[in-house]
């Protein structure tokens, strides 16, 4: 995989970042470096944030091809690994930020849930905004974003890569 020295950078440091550690029932059990989380196949904890504009859209953003995870891939919500001294609300609001440049709205918590998959354990919460201003990508992190009819975004997800985490995080928010 081809990519810039800023993403290789932004890779390495990213692997590096200490995160919660936590047990089948979400109770804490440490830290330990994100790369060493996911070699280890143990779960942590992430945030999904849902950005939909005033109009319904939602934001969706391909990853870039240095992710660890899912390189490349549609993803339907911004989020991350909740840091050590973080809550998961903590985490979404710096996500958020970082990811597509969008700060100081209201986040509404929904609910958290368990998921696993062939690549990553995670406690999921679940966070949705609305935001009507630009988007100020992270280039480390994120190629493209835009904003989309949720059944469009589920229908390319049919025959397109998606983050398959932040996708069982929309359809829960949607059921």
């Amino acid at each position: 995989m081809a990519y810039s020295a800023s993403e290789a950078a932004h890779r390495a440091a990213s692997d590096l970042e200490q995160v919660v550690w936590v047990d089948r029932d979400d109770r804490v059990l440490g830290a330990l470096a994100r790369h060493e989380l996911r070699q280890r196949g143990l779960i942590g904890r992430g945030t999904f944030i849902l950005l939909f504009n005033s109009a319904g859209e939602l934001c969706v953003h391909q990853r870039t091809l240095s992710k660890a995870l899912y390189p490349g891939f549609w993803d339907v919500a911004a989020g991350g690994m909740v840091g050590v001294d973080e809550t998961y609300a903590e985490s979404a609001a710096r996500e958020l930020a970082e990811e597509l440049g969008v700060s100081g709205i209201e986040l509404t918590a929904h609910e958290r849930f368990y998921f696993e998959g062939p690549h990553n354990r995670l406690w999921c919460g679940v966070f949705s905004g609305i935001w009507d201003g630009p988007l100020q990508v992270q280039p480390e992190e994120v190629q493209s974003a835009l904003f989309m009819p949720v059944d469009e975004a589920l229908r390319r997800s049919e025959y397109e890569d998606f983050c398959p985490d932040s996708l069982a995080a929309l359809k829960r928010y949607l059921a």
